[in-house]
């Protein structure tokens, strides 16, 4: 999927970071936050989710490049993610896509603490703070 994407997104409209708490047995949940680089503005933004796929927990550091993004209003919302990655220690790495249903598409780079592996699908949900 990545390497299909990448090729099909358009130039980038704008720059994500997150932070978030994962655990996983089986099922998986997360908690978490991070920022939005969108225009000349930053916004604070909430990270959630639940999905399927994975054992441990960790804690993620995710950085990377928003696309198709034309309003900011588009970007919060419930969000596909597909991911893969591990992360034993301090030591951990990964890649995350995420697509809402209004076409934004994330491509992200992640750093993983803690003792998880991870492989499958999950629902995110992602909000401005207020």
């Amino acid at each position: 999927m990545a390497t299909a994407q990448s090729g099909n997104l358009g130039p980038a409209t704008g720059s994500v970071s997150i932070r978030q708490l994962q655990v996983a047995f089986i099922g998986s949940g997360a908690v978490g936050g991070g920022e939005l680089k969108f225009g000349r503005k930053t916004y604070a933004i909430t990270v959630g989710g639940l999905g399927i796929g994975g054992v441990g927990a960790s804690t993620l550091r995710a950085t990377g490049t928003v696309y198709g993004l034309r309003d900011v209003a588009d970007f919060a919302g419930a969000y596909v993610q597909l991911r893969e990655g591990w992360a034993i220690g301090d030591e951990g790495r990964g890649r995350l896509w995420l697509r809402n249903a209004k076409g934004v598409t994330m491509r992200l780079n992640t750093q993983r603490r803690g003792l998880q592996l991870s492989l499958g699908a999950d629902g995110v949900l992602i909000g401005f703070k207020q």
